[in-house]
């Protein structure tokens, strides 16, 4: 299941209040859980724009090499 970004604001917001009620919460996955599995998308999220940032520049260098290399003189 693919969540969008109003969709994790929901669930960190609705954890964020089990959390307040600390003993009263209610029934269901452990707020704690919930809370570590929105850290591990947060850092997910982070690393794939790392990976595309560093992909962008790759293609930019090849790019740049490229044109390089077809100017020079056989």
């Amino acid at each position: 299941m693919i969540l969008d970004a109003n969709q994790l604001a929901s669930i960190r917001q609705h954890n964020d209040e089990e959390l307040r009620r600390g003993s009263r919460a209610t029934h269901g996955y452990p707020a704690r859980t919930v809370q570590d599995l929105l850290h591990t998308v947060e850092a997910l999220k982070k690393e794939k724009r790392k990976w595309k940032k560093l992909a962008q520049d790759r293609g930019k260098t090849l790019k740049t090499i490229g044109e390089l290399a077809s100017d020079q003189p056989d």
